[in-house]
């Protein structure tokens, strides 16, 4: 597998007014991303709600995704789980759905017993066991857990290791795991808000909630920079920082799904105890937009 680049959505799950996934508007959107300059789409990561789906609808949603993307364009299929035979099982079934990696996010139950040697143990025989390459999925904001550089490094190390999202906002550990994984080891962005600084280091590209909404602009900012106009890169990492954070710390599930709703994207409903969008967030999204140049649909 070539090394992972570019810019990734990490995808929304539509669920219909039963809280069902609506398989059509999930179907509706990844064709419809498969148009764009993604490189791939991550299907079951934070913001496709996968802490409340349930094991049939992951694989399901993994073997969906796969059939309407362009062949050219990667799945990378979240398989993270508390359990390491638990996480061993699904990511040998978003294998044989047709995901190309997996993404496994840190166990954090038990938090304080998640130490350096714990987490390496937990990678290391996921990635022994997996039929497709493993990434590191470090978000401390809602697991509590950090990968470390010093850890990230010496998993880079692995031949099934083959990269990081790294969510963690901390520009500094980023830096560290650019300058210290072995070469080939791709280290993503995983937010919008700190992807030129990413790229800018030597990072790779990025997998955003923001992409979700405004991919065109994100692959222009990807784009801009590997041709060496930093200016426009520049000038498109601060245009994107008011939706990323809409999209993301500001008003959550809730207000990424109604902002998809507004560009063409089929959001749906969040599946509870999430809730959607007030109608006040939503007029706040709407203005967002509008400062961007964009013209929101009513929804």
């Amino acid at each position: 597998m070539k090394k992972i680049s570019g810019i990734f959505a990490p995808l929304s799950t539509p669920f219909d007014s039963n809280y069902d996934v609506d398989w059509q508007a999930f179907e509706e959107n990844v064709a419809q991303y498969g148009l764009t300059r993604l490189a791939g789409l991550v299907v079951l990561g934070s913001n496709g709600e996968f802490a409340l789906l349930e094991e049939e609808e992951k694989v399901r949603l993994v073997a969906t995704a796969r059939r309407c993307l362009p062949q050219d364009k990667l799945i990378i299929a979240g398989a993270g789980r508390e359990s390491l035979r638990e996480t061993i099982t699904l990511t040998r079934r978003c294998a044989d759905a047709g995901a190309d990696a997996a993404l496994v996010l840190t166990p954090c139950y038990y938090k304080t017993d998640m130490g350096e040697m714990a987490l390496e143990r937990f990678y290391v025989e996921t990635a022994e066991t997996s039929p497709i390459p493993v990434i590191l999925y470090n978000m401390p904001r809602n697991t509590g857990v950090n990968i470390t550089s010093s850890l990230c490094c010496r998993l880079s190390t692995h031949p099934n290791i083959v990269g990081i999202k790294d969510s963690s906002a901390n520009i500094v550990q980023i830096t560290e795991i650019i300058s210290g994984a072995i070469e080939g080891f791709s280290v993503i962005a995983g937010s919008g808000s700190f992807l030129l600084p990413t790229l800018v280091l030597g990072g790779d590209g990025g997998t955003m909630a923001v992409a979700n909404v405004v991919p065109e602009l994100c692959t222009d900012l990807y784009e801009a920079f590997l041709a060496g106009d930093l200016a426009k890169a520049r000038r498109l990492q601060l245009a994107i920082m008011e939706i990323n954070a809409a999209v993301t710390s500001r008003f959550g599930i809730g207000g990424m799904k109604a902002a998809m709703d507004m560009v063409g994207y089929r959001g749906g409903n969040p599946r509870p105890p999430i809730l959607p969008a007030t109608e006040e967030t939503k007029e706040k999204i709407r203005d967002i937009y509008r400062r961007l140049g964009i013209e929101p649909l009513r929804s």
